[in-house]
């Protein structure tokens, strides 16, 4: 992962290849930037003669340094003070990478936004000085991640900075910018760890294989790790896990993380977060067309971003309680597989009649969330790639949002405007359930082809108790087949930024 830093420096002094200088479009913030811009670059640069750079927002003017100590000077425009907003930051943090990735300039010094302002840095009514480090690390760490882990090429081929520092406007704003840059820097690792466990294919990373990379987060503080085999989840009852798992070779596993906060004067409250973690999904029986199945080696997100949230609230030592429950299973069509007609009895003793075997990630999501009541859960939030129909409906902006906890899920709306991983919410309407009915069970797993993502999360519902439950459909977010300015194609490690922000605003309140 990118190095981050914070120095008390002006730019005139940074030995980096690439200083990055954001512009902003308002009067005087514009004429002060761009006399700055002058110095550094010996002259003013066409581009600012010409009124071709005005400082709006995605403008960039790249110009040779007249100094040694730089070799290249980059002006970023940001429009105007008051529009300022964490994504306009994250997103100069990846432009800062995509230019330096474009000269080949291994470090990147980003100058402050608004140091030219007077008192220096920007007023604390737009952001405070660490979400203003936290928004510009966070764009440039991301923009920065490679999965190179089965390329052979040279590794020139993929070149990527290895630093990205911020210039302070002033010493007394360093320590503060630093903590914002540090938060990203954790956050981005967690990130990090889901795009990674997204992007591995099936053939090594099947069930017990992702639990053997759950158990390495025991490595991390107050974190703890239990796995359940294919014979304790027998006893237990978890039929759903049991039938989706039975067509592979590879047995199933439920995997049980939680992490405690050390200890807080009141009793913290406890989250329980579900990853869906189907590690391959083919379909089973009812067998998905090959183009794009390859995909399905990222049908595990949830599981992955539920690590990630996990990673991430141990570094910031989070004051919640969180238990992360990941049912894994493999789902293929082999000689034992699940068929449609069959009935499976779910760990609370309810039935489900099969009418899909690719419905199969609300089956293992079934024995998941009645398992989650057993911790007496404050909340519980389920994550999965779980339907097509999210896709149809939000497209790959957006993550489908359904639940029963009304002032959570308008908490987690916050979150996602905040990290730009963005919900909303769908209905559950009662009148819907019809449409899961079924003659021989007490429900069956489809609801045919109109509200696919409604009757999904109607059919978890009926296993969630009496705890407030949130359902976050990600199959249009976790899976990125155009890359964006900091999220690249594959898995997108979607969920854990937003979980992070969540949970930092909502425990113990």
């Amino acid at each position: 992962m990118m190095r981050t830093a914070v120095r008390s420096l002006p730019p005139e002094k940074s030995t980096a290849v690439l200083v990055v200088l954001p512009v902003f479009e308002d009067k005087e913030q514009f004429r002060a930037a761009t006399a700055r811009l002058q110095r550094l670059a010996g002259a003013v640069p066409p581009q600012v003669t010409s009124k071709a750079f005005t400082g709006k927002r995605g403008q960039t003017v790249l110009v040779p340094s007249s100094r040694r100590n730089a070799q290249m000077i980059l002006g970023l425009g940001m429009g105007t003070v008051a529009s300022l907003t964490r994504e306009v930051l994250r997103k100069t943090g990846a432009a800062a990478v995509s230019a330096a990735i474009a000269v080949k300039a291994g470090t990147i010094a980003c100058v402050e936004p608004g140091s030219e302002l007077e008192g220096g840095g920007l007023p604390a009514e737009i952001l405070t000085t660490e979400e203003i480090a936290q928004g510009l690390a966070e764009g440039a760490i991301l923009a920065a991640y490679r999965f190179d882990k089965y390329l052979t090429r040279n590794p020139d081929e993929r070149f990527v900075p290895v630093e990205f520092m911020l210039l302070a406007a002033s010493a007394g704003r360093a320590a503060t910018l630093a903590r914002g840059a540090e938060r990203a820097g954790r956050v981005c690792a967690g990130v990090f760890l889901a795009r990674d466990l997204a992007n591995v294919p099936g053939n090594d990373l099947f069930p017990d294989a992702l639990a053997r990379e759950a158990r390495t987060l025991a490595r991390h503080p107050r974190v703890t790790v239990t796995v359940f085999d294919e014979r304790k989840i027998a006893k237990l009852g978890m039929g759903g896990l049991l039938g989706v798992a039975q067509g592979s070779a590879r047995p199933p596993r439920f995997i049980i993380v939680e992490y405690k906060p050390r200890k807080a004067p009141q009793k913290p409250k406890t989250v329980v977060l579900v990853g869906k973690g189907v590690t391959f999904d083919s379909g089973g029986i009812s067998i998905k067309p090959s183009a794009n199945m390859g995909e399905m080696k990222m049908d595990m997100s949830g599981a992955a971003a539920v690590l990630g949230t996990i990673q991430v609230a141990s570094a910031l030592n989070l004051p919640v309680r969180l238990v992360g429950l990941i049912p894994a299973a493999e789902n293929l069509p082999g000689g034992r597989a699940l068929k449609p007609g069959d009935i499976l009895k779910h760990l609370n003793g309810m039935t489900s009649e099969i009418e899909n075997t690719d419905a199969e990630g609300r089956l293992i999501l079934a024995d998941a969330l009645v398992y989650a009541g057993r911790f007496s859960p404050d909340l519980v939030i389920d994550l999965a790639t779980l339907t097509g129909a999210v896709v149809v409906a939000l497209g790959h902006v957006t993550t489908g949002m359904l639940g029963t906890a009304d002032d959570a899920m308008r908490r987690l709306e916050e979150a996602g405007r905040r990290t730009y991983e963005r919900v909303w919410q769908l209905p559950l309407f009662e009148e819907y359930e019809r449409l899961i009915k079924s003659d021989v069970a007490d429900v069956r797993n489809t609801g045919g082809r109109w509200a696919g993502a409604i009757t999904a999360a109607l059919f978890l519902k009926k296993f969630t108790g009496t705890y407030p439950w949130v359902h976050l459909d990600i199959a249009g977010t976790a899976i990125v087949e155009e890359p964006s300015e900091y999220i690249q194609k594959g898995g997108s490690g979607v969920g854990v930024r937003l979980l992070v922000d969540f949970l930092q605003h909502w425990n113990n309140q």
